[in-house]
C-alpha cells in the first residue's frame, strides 16, 4: 500500500484527487415523513425564506461572474442524478419550470411550497452555488484549480420547513497536497476537473446521502 501512494506521488505530483467537503444535517423525524415525491427547483444565489431551517448556508462572498450558467447547470446536475435513482419518484424538470413560469412567485417559503403542492410533490429540492470558479489549464496541469461551493436543501412541503441540508465546498488539490484523498483515484481519475465536473461529484455525494436516508428500510 505504501508503495502504490509512493509511486502515485511520483506519478501524478501535478495531478489532483480532492476529495472534497460534504456537510449535511437533517430533521430527526425525516424518515417517518414518507418523502418519495420530489421536484427540483432552479437554484438560488440566496437562501429561501423557509422555516425550521437546520440549512448549513453561510454567506455568499463569492457570486458566480463569469459563469452565469452555473445554476442552471446545478439545477440540472441535481435532476439527472436524482432521477437516475430508483426507489422514489422525482417530478419531472419540465413540469416544475412550467408552473414556475405560470405566475411571478416570490422567492420564499410560500413559492416553494406552492409549486410543490401544484407538481404533488411531497417536497422540493432547491440547490444555491455559493462559489463556482473554473479551472485555469486543462485536464492535465493547470494554474489555478477549480473550485466549487454550493447548498442543497430539501423543504417539506406540506409543513414548510428545510428537513434536509447539505453543503458542498472544495478547491481541488495536488494529491501531493491532500494524501488522504487517494482514494478518489477511481471516481476521478488522474486529473484535473473542470468547474462542472467537480460540481456532478459533489451533487452525486450529496444526492447518494440523501437517498440511502429515504428509502432504506425502516427500522423494525
Amino acid at each position: 500500500m505504501l508503495k502504490m501512494i509512493a509511486l502515485a506521488l511520483m506519478v501524478c505530483a501535478g495531478c489532483s484527487f480532492g476529495s472534497g467537503n460534504l456537510q449535511s444535517k437533517y430533521s430527526t423525524d425525516l424518515e417517518s415523513r414518507r418523502i418519495r415525491r420530489i421536484a427540483v427547483l432552479p437554484p438560488e444565489t440566496h437562501a429561501p425564506a423557509a422555516t425550521k431551517t437546520p440549512s448549513l448556508e453561510r454567506p455568499l462572498t463569492e457570486a458566480p461572474s463569469s459563469q452565469k450558467d452555473a445554476p442552471e447547470t446545478l439545477a440540472k446536475q441535481i435532476y439527472s442524478t436524482m432521477a437516475s435513482l430508483p426507489n422514489w419518484q422525482i417530478v419531472a424538470d419540465t413540469e416544475v419550470q412550467e408552473v414556475d413560469r405560470m405566475r411571478p412567485f416570490p422567492n420564499s417559503a410560500a413559492r416553494l411550497r406552492e409549486i410543490g403542492e401544484m407538481v404533488f410533490a411531497d417536497a422540493v429540492m432547491v440547490g444555491r452555488i455559493q462559489r463556482f470558479r473554473e479551472r485555469v489549464g486543462d485536464d492535465w496541469g493547470v494554474k489555478s484549480p477549480a473550485s466549487v461551493a454550493f447548498v442543497l436543501d430539501l423543504v417539506d412541503v406540506r409543513r414548510g420547513d428545510v428537513i434536509w441540508s447539505a453543503r458542498f465546498d472544495e478547491t481541488q488539490k495536488a494529491l501531493s497536497e491532500n494524501i488522504l484523498a487517494i482514494g478518489d483515484i477511481s471516481q476521478r481519475g488522474v486529473r484535473w476537473l473542470s468547474a462542472e465536473q467537480l460540481t456532478r461529484d459533489g451533487v452525486k455525494k450529496a444526492v447518494d446521502q440523501l437517498h440511502q436516508i429515504l428509502t432504506r428500510a425502516p427500522s423494525s
